[in-house]
This record gives C-alpha cells, structure tokens and sequence, in this order.
C-alpha cells in the first residue's frame, strides 16, 4: 500500500508539471498571436509586454497571490493570507504517508501550475490594449492583476470561498480566467480610448490588418495544444482509472469544441461577409477552447463541439458589436475571453446536473464585477499619475521605437509610420 501510495503520488505530481509546462507555453502563443495582429511597427513593445508581464506573474504570485487565494484562513470573502509559501518547503514523506492517500501531488507543483494560469489572464490584457498603451503602466497594471486582483477572485472559488460553497462551478477557468482577463482588458480600453483612424467622425469603421497571418495562426495552433494542459491538468490527478478515463474525455472534448469553434465561426464570416476571414476562423477556435474551459468532462463530444461551435458564433456577432459600440480591441480579446466566457459558464448546467443556472449566473457577476470595478480604479490610477496612453507621435511612429527603442522587422525603418 505504501508503495501504490508514492506511486500515485509521484506520477500525479509529474502529471501536474507537465501540463503546467504546457500552459507555460501558452504564452508563447499569445505572444505569437497578438505579434501577428498588430501592425508590424509595434511588433517588438507586444513581444517585451508578454515575457515581462509572465515573469511579474511569477513572482507576484510568489509573493503574495498564492496565498491569498490558498490562504490559511478565511471566511470566504476575505482571506487570511498564507504567507509561508515563498520561504519554500514541501509535502514530507510522512504528510503525504499519513494522510490516507488524500494528498495527491506537490504543493510546489500546485503552485507552478495556478502560476502559468495567472499569467494566462494577464496575457489577455496585453492584446486588448496593445497599439497605444504605455509599457511600463501595462506593466505596473500587471503587479496589481497577477498580485491582488485575479488572486482574490480565484479564492472565492478554487480556494473554498463563497462561490465555492454556493456551488458556482468553473472546471478550468471560463470565469476565473478568461472573464477576469477580459473584464480587466475592458476597463483599461474604455479609459485608453480607440487607435488613431480605427473609426471616423462619420460613424465609419476601419480595418486596421494585422502584420503577420502566419504568426498569428501558429500562436492560434500553440494556444490549442498548450491547452490540453490547461483543461487536463485542473482534473489534477492521473493516477487511477477513474481519473485516467476522465483525462482522456477532457483532452477529447477540448479538441472537438476547438474544432467547432474554428469550422462555425469560419462559416459565420462567410455569411455575413461574404469571405473566408482567417482572423474569425482563429478567433472561433478560440472561443471554442474557451467555452468548453468551464466544464469539459460532462460533455460527450458531440455536445462539447456544439458547445464550441456556439462560441464560434458568438464571437464573431461579438467582435462586430464591439466595433460597432466603438471599443478598439486589436485582436479580440474582450469577446473571445469575456463574451464566449460568459457563455462557458452558462452552459455548465446543460451538462453537469450539479450545476445550477442561478449559481453560474451569480459567479458570472461576480468575477466581472470585481475584476472590472479594480482594474477600472487602478488604470485610472495610473492614467491620473503617469498617464496611460502614448502620445500622437509615438503611436503614429509606433511604440516599438518610442517604448522599446528598436523594431522587430528593421528592414522596413523607412515605411514604419505607414505600417
């Protein structure tokens, strides 16, 4: 018995990190992704946005957000925070022998794990607001999100706060993660403002294209791989049959409301556009990944493929509502993560008996409530002391040169104010 139990707990931990790893990638493929939808001429300040924005993640969470949405104590709206986390230590042989099989993995590979989600959050803020936003306040933004902000949300339900005990379901983050990333990505664009030319004094809407297709759709495919690790991984043990079977349904329900995402939002473009627009068939894969995030076990695959194809539906009627209502988000982002997020989270219940329309729609409120109402004060903050925005020069030469001080494609210096 105690070898079966060092077994389990060996593999689940390994099992834990290797997804964990796999969701490190996923900001690769943000960065890919958002690289590829902004005009080349910011290309560079995207890129140093996405490997800074991880590496704050990290340590914040290090810090203080581990603790605050695992904490020590709480009464389920406000933590007693567990401060010992960052001075290191583990699970010893005995705890774990001692504890009737019912310590399954690593605290440190916990952590490693819920760190890479974080980030994940915060990369969303990053495409939404990418263009005309000033690096270093992305990045003072990005200490409060990843320390304070998304920790606080996230006790609430993966800690046992309220949410938890109201019977508020979200699997692997279609609330928690996307929502709060997209709501905090809202408020900083509705205090940001539109890029310059993105709409007329006429009422127009101008396209703004992307640099870089390739780019973009290789960030898409590295997002839908990384994500098996975000949505297997919160089963969070592999070790026996019933959760190896159940591993398996959500790696197979991921890809298959992925894949009605992609083929749904591609045949809604066609229909209202008239074309095959590349930029919504990623968007609709997407907005399939995130849709079946909140509940991907319960699903057949059939049902989790028309979960995703209603996200990649909704996508596509959602990006074209935030243009209209005049909210300037390069690449997405708010609908992909927020209006399909919401949509996530609603149609838990549809599967999972367990659920309730009410609870969902409760901790629907909530985390958009929270994560909005803090990042709008904080931006403002931030607007009111060092000002958020570039100035006209710098976002018509582009914020490669004026944040970064170097391009990403120098060969075309001579032609970056039009690119």
């Amino acid at each position: 018995m105690e070898q079966i139990t060092e077994l389990s707990y060996a593999l689940d931990t390994f099992y834990f990190l290797i997804s964990g790893a796999l969701v490190m990638w996923m900001a690769a493929g943000f960065a890919m992704l958002e690289a590829g939808m902004v005009r080349a001429k910011n290309t560079a300040e995207i890129l140093t946005k996405n490997i800074a924005l991880f590496a704050i993640a990290a340590i914040m969470y290090m810090l203080v957000g581990y603790g605050i949405m695992y904490p020590a104590d709480g009464n389920g709206f406000i933590p007693v925070i567990d401060w010992d986390f960052m001075f290191g230590g583990d699970n010893s042989v005995e705890e774990v022998m001692g504890s009737d099989g019912e310590t399954y993995y690593s605290r440190m590979a916990d952590f490693f794990f819920q760190v890479v989600f974080v980030a994940t959050a915060m990369s969303i803020v990053s495409g939404a607001v990418a263009e005309r936003m000033k690096l270093w306040a992305f990045l003072l933004f990005a200490v409060v999100m990843t320390g304070f902000i998304y920790p606080m949300q996230g006790y609430w339900k993966w800690g046992g706060g309220f949410l938890d005990e109201l019977g508020f379901l979200d699997f692997a983050g279609s609330g928690l993660v996307h929502l709060a990333g997209a709501s905090a990505a809202l408020a900083g664009v509705l205090l940001l403002g539109a890029r310059k030319g993105k709409y007329g004094k006429d009422g127009s809407i101008n396209a703004i294209p992307g640099a870089n297709m390739p780019i973009a759709t290789l960030g898409t495919f590295i997002l839908w791989f990384g994500w098996f690790g975000f949505n297997g991984g919160s089963q969070l043990v592999i070790s026996d049959i019933e959760n190896a079977n159940a591993v398996a349904a959500v790696f197979v329900n991921t890809n298959m409301s992925a894949a009605g995402g992609t083929i749904f939002g591609l045949i809604t473009a066609r229909l209202l556009f008239g074309k095959a627009d590349l930029t919504m068939a990623l968007n609709g894969a997407l907005a399939g990944l995130v849709a079946i995030t909140a509940e991907p076990l319960t699903p057949s695959p059939l049902l989790a493929t028309m979960i995703g194809a209603i996200g990649g539906v909704i996508v596509v009627f959602a990006i074209v509502t935030m243009d209209k209502l005049r909210v300037d988000d390069p690449v997405g982002a708010i609908s992909v993560h927020g209006v399909v997020g919401m949509w996530g989270l609603m149609a838990v219940p549809i599967t999972n008996s367990e659920a309730s329309f009410a609870a969902q729609a409760i901790g629907l409120g909530t985390i958009l409530g929270w994560v909005f109402t803090t990042s709008f004060i904080v931006w403002l903050v931030l607007k009111l002391v060092m000002g958020i925005r570039v100035s006209e020069e710098e976002e018509y030469e582009g914020v490669d040169i004026g944040e970064c001080g170097l391009e990403a494609y120098p060969e075309f210096v001579g032609a970056r104010g039009a690119s």
